[in-house]
């Protein structure tokens, strides 16, 4: 026979249990990704945040601006990546103050990388940092669970990215033009969003390069569709 469990109230009275997923973490078990090409960055990343299993948010913007030319996209606990990249964007600003220039790529990525190590054992938080700067140009970072760093050509996190390694692999080529970097990040996140529970919704985007930040973002028939993604 089927049984139901059951919760007590402090007072002892009688009610029903809470659903688990209006206790669990905000997380956006997601999908993002970023490409470095000759002048630039592109990134992306899908727009869901769910609750457990409840879809909490289906249009979260998961590309979080941190300097005029650096973004981070955001996986993990939701609470906790928004926490650490306004704490990054804090200390940039005295950054900027204290040297009188922007901060490069690799100063973002390193302040990302020491605020996820040092707080390895209570945050959730894969970041990828990527972005545009005079000295090396467009670069993309990578501050996985536990807080390594490594820069990297091209990046995938989130619960999504599993399902993309053979794609990215197979079809990621150096020298690739700033459309080439919009449909190959287009593509890989349609791919992980048709396979992975955690991510959908849109598909936003983003290119950063010396002249600056341009958005984009892929609804309804605009997203690339499994069977047309090679």
């Amino acid at each position: 026979m089927a049984t139901m469990t059951s919760n007590f109230s402090p007072a002892g009275m009688y009610s029903p249990s809470i659903p688990d997923w209006l206790n669990a973490e905000h997380e956006t078990g997601t999908t993002i990704m970023a490409v470095e090409f000759d002048g630039g960055v592109v990134i992306g990343a899908d727009s869901r945040t769910t609750t457990g299993s409840y879809i909490a948010n289906r249009v979260t913007d998961k590309l979080t601006k941190v300097t005029d030319k650096i973004y981070c996209c955001r996986s993990g606990s939701a609470a906790d990546t928004q926490a650490i990249a306004d704490i990054v964007n804090y200390h940039l600003n005295f950054y900027k103050m204290d040297f009188g220039e922007e901060p490069e790529v690799k100063v973002a990525a390193n302040v990302f990388r020491e605020l996820c190590y040092q707080n390895r054992d209570s945050v959730s938080a894969g970041i990828l940092v990527a972005g545009w700067d005079k000295v090396n140009g467009g670069q993309v970072y990578t501050v996985p669970l536990g807080g390594m760093l490594t820069r990297m050509p091209f990046a995938t996190g989130g619960s999504g990215s599993t399902y993309v390694y053979g794609y990215v692999d197979t079809h990621y080529k150096e020298n690739m033009s700033k459309d080439e970097c919009l449909q190959f990040i287009s593509r890989g996140v349609a791919l992980a969003m048709s396979r992975d529970g955690s991510s959908g919704g849109v598909i936003r985007m983003a290119c950063i390069t010396k002249e600056g930040v341009e958005r984009f973002v892929l609804t309804g028939k605009d997203i690339p569709k499994v069977f047309d993604a090679y």
